[in-house]
């Protein structure tokens, strides 16, 4: 049995989707036969809920918060240095936390992987992105890593490119939890169970709904939703309803004020909700007519993204759009989806359209869709990757 520590330097649980993917993999891997330990930094954190309840996970892995100074926590300080002194302090913990060196370490963070190497223990390395203006110093680090854990193919192109060995790269992508997203509800079942008020079932009901889930903006980066009400403008369709799913209260309050700029009939064709549980989501996507993925055409969504949603969506079953970008078509075919032109609501707008007007090859694909899910199951991307650590470390 492999025995791994999972450390990671992150605010646990948090609302953002890396937690729940990194909790949701302690869980699947224990489900293989792994032994799994949890261990992050102590952090001031407004969720007051422990990882197993917040992401309604089953106890099977084991916690530990190492305590470490959280500097994030003070008003005033620069961010970027604040983050800075809280990673270098978690770091410096590390240093002497007692571990067996039988285990083998698993991280998403390169510094991590450098000083577990120092300290002689095997090392895997989870990788969502690549690495920007920090390359240079990225690649020093993980360069003894044992194993590298790419989630899209140009993520691993790129290590190849730099030498790294092909046996070190493994390509898994991300997945999704095929049980609850594939539960397949009709509409009304699915909106009688959201937590909306009356008059808000009722539009959702007689419109033709439109659903986007997940953060609205990266980094203050819109990520589409401007594009969406773009499209609904040149729509000109009262009977659509574009819901978007996954706000913070700065970005909701950001898109309300766009909205009131472009006028207040588009207005009443937008409802913008807060983050919601994988199990609320999962009901969002059975009561929607369409779901939405219009990414910017920007060097990390063009090639580095592996976004959670993609795989979710799949597993709906629902007629998906999604800008055309080679990362998305890693994943995604024209089986399987409806391509429209990143960063251009007319296309958005005809894609939209072109379902609407097809309802047959909209359900086709839909179909393909959730069939094509299977493969990108939680609990296959668990197994392929203990299976190359048992062939590297047994």
């Amino acid at each position: 049995m492999l025995n791994l520590v999972y450390i990671v330097n992150a605010r646990m649980p948090t609302e953002k989707a890396h937690g729940y993917q990194i909790a949701k993999m302690c869980e699947e891997f224990t489900r293989a036969g792994a032994s799994v330990e949890l261990i992050v930094p102590t952090r001031d954190n407004p969720i007051d809920q422990d990882v197993f309840t917040y992401y309604k996970l089953d106890w099977t892995f084991a916690v530990r918060k190492v305590k470490s100074y959280d500097f994030l926590r003070w008003v005033g300080v620069h961010k970027a240095a604040a983050f800075y002194a809280q990673s270098l302090a978690f770091w410096l913990k590390l240093w002497r936390l007692p571990l067996e060196k039988e285990i083998i370490v698993y991280t998403r963070n390169p510094e991590i992987v450098w000083l577990f190497k120092r300290r002689g223990f095997r090392v895997a390395y989870e990788c969502h992105d690549w690495f920007g203006k920090k390359k240079n110093l990225a690649l020093f680090l993980l360069k003894k890593c044992d194993l590298i854990i790419t989630t899209n193919p140009f993520i691993r192109e790129q290590f190849l490119k730099h030498n790294f060995a092909p046996r070190r790269i493994l390509l898994a992508p991300n997945g999704v939890n095929v049980d609850l997203f594939g539960r397949q509800l009709d509409k009304k079942e699915a909106v009688n169970r959201l937590p909306l008020g009356r008059e808000q079932r009722g539009r959702w009901l007689n419109s033709q709904v439109l659903l986007y889930t997940g953060s609205f903006r990266t980094m203050g980066e819109d990520k589409g939703i401007a594009d969406i009400f773009k499209a609904l403008k040149i729509l000109k369709n009262p009977q659509l309803l574009f819901v978007a799913v996954g706000g913070n209260k700065e970005d909701i309050a950001y898109y309300q004020s766009l909205l009131s700029g472009i006028g207040t009939s588009l207005a009443q064709q937008v409802l913008l909700l807060p983050r919601a549980t994988q199990q609320e989501l999962a009901i969002f996507q059975q009561a929607a007519n369409i779901l939405l993925m219009p990414f910017p055409d920007r060097v990390h969504y063009r090639y580095f993204m592996t976004p959670l949603k993609m795989f979710e969506y799949l597993a709906a079953g629902k007629p998906i759009i999604a800008s055309d970008l080679p990362s998305i078509r890693a994943v995604l075919n024209s089986r399987n989806c409806f391509f429209c032109r990143p960063d251009d609501p007319l296309s958005l707008a005809s894609t939209i359209r072109e379902i609407l007007s097809s309802p047959q090859e909209a359900q086709r694909r839909a179909r393909h869709a959730s069939q094509d899910s299977r493969q990108y199951s939680w609990s296959a991307r668990a197994e392929k990757i203990l299976s190359r650590l048992n062939s590297l470390f047994q």
